[in-house]
């Protein structure tokens, strides 16, 4: 039985997946976890959604047990009900929009299986939110994010390590926590990293980031030293340890950058993503073709690449003006050529 874990922000109270749609919520998150390989942190995800609408749906909305509520007791207005209940909860539209695609995808797999004789979810339509462009930073503000690292201690050696290889290859940050030494080869400035969908894809990195890595090798032995014993028994020898030798997290990496940007005095909201963002935008403003640029950022659609991709308008417009033959700025006869 599946029990992911559930935090506090995906919902106020604790509440158990009891009751036919319960055990549904669970089979439906174990099939998006061992048939589909769905991440952790999606994973997570699906589950705060889908917990939020079984309270809602029993506790709120139909006034019920749990064990009295079945997949099929739930229709469209139940549905648009638990999207105005989040809306008055102050959630925003596309945190609602999440919500519903959660609710979504699991009255597909219940249909699939045979458990509705429709999707009460299908009419529903999702809020439009704003689209707004993911930051990246500019090709000065990710040298000195990079530079900030000082010293020459395991420490600032892994974190330097860490950035270059982040912007290198823009890698999700699961995907960065989760390589082993294994799967470099600084030889041939590679890596073999397993994605969304536990698809492998292999990725290359450029000389700096190579050099930091090298650089880190020096203090491998001390650091095996403070190894996780697990690690070490089971032939992993991850490439970012923690203090206590143990394997780094997502959210250690986070406080990582965060030192760093403030050290680097540039403005707050820089995550690992948005290195991820500036591997992709950079690569595309020196003039990268999208498709290599989806294959390295191991997406499955182009079009996800292009909602991570994009050129500013002052660009576009300069472009324009360069290369259009209506757009270019006639001489002026009477000025000095």
């Amino acid at each position: 039985r599946y029990s992911a874990p559930v935090t506090e922000a995906e919902q106020e109270t604790t509440w158990t997946l009891a009751g036919p749609l319960g055990d549904g919520i669970r089979g439906f998150l174990v099939h998006l976890d061992e048939e589909r390989g769905l991440s952790p942190h999606t994973l997570r995800a699906y589950t705060g959604d889908l917990t939020r609408f079984h309270a809602f749906l029993c506790r709120d909305f139909l006034g019920r047990e749990p064990q009295e509520v079945e997949a099929g007791d739930v229709d469209t207005l139940a549905v648009r009900s638990f999207l105005a209940a989040l809306h008055r909860e102050g959630l925003g539209r596309r945190s609602q929009g999440r919500s519903l695609s959660a609710v979504k995808s699991f009255f597909r797999w219940c249909y699939r299986q045979g458990r509705v004789e429709a999707n009460p979810a299908a009419p529903v339509r999702t809020p439009k939110h704003e689209k707004r462009l993911p930051r990246h930073l500019r090709p000065g503000e990710i040298e000195e994010l990079l530079e900030a690292p000082q010293g020459d201690d395991p420490r600032s050696r892994r974190d330097r390590a860490l950035m270059e290889l982040l912007y290198s290859t823009g890698l999700r940050v699961g995907e960065l926590v989760s390589l082993d030494w294994r799967d470099l080869d600084l030889s041939a400035r590679t890596l073999r990293v397993v994605g969304k969908g536990s698809k492998e894809r292999m990725v290359p990195f450029g000389r700096p980031a190579a050099a930091a890595l090298r650089d880190r090798l020096e203090v491998r032995e001390e650091e095996r030293a403070r190894a996780d014993p697990a690690d070490l028994s089971s032939g992993e020898e991850p490439v970012w340890l923690n203090n206590s030798g143990g394997r780094l997290s997502d959210r250690s990496v986070r406080r990582i950058l965060d030192k760093h940007v403030e050290a680097a005095a540039l403005a707050a909201g820089v995550h690992p993503h948005t290195l991820r963002h500036t591997f992709a935008t950079h690569l595309l403003e020196e003039g990268a073709d999208l498709r290599a640029i989806q294959e390295l950022l191991g997406h499955a659609s182009l079009s996800t690449t292009q909602r991570y991709t994009h050129l500013e308008v002052d660009r576009l417009l300069a472009v324009y003006r360069e290369s259009h033959p209506r757009a270019r700025r006639k001489r002026d006869p009477d000025r000095e050529p």
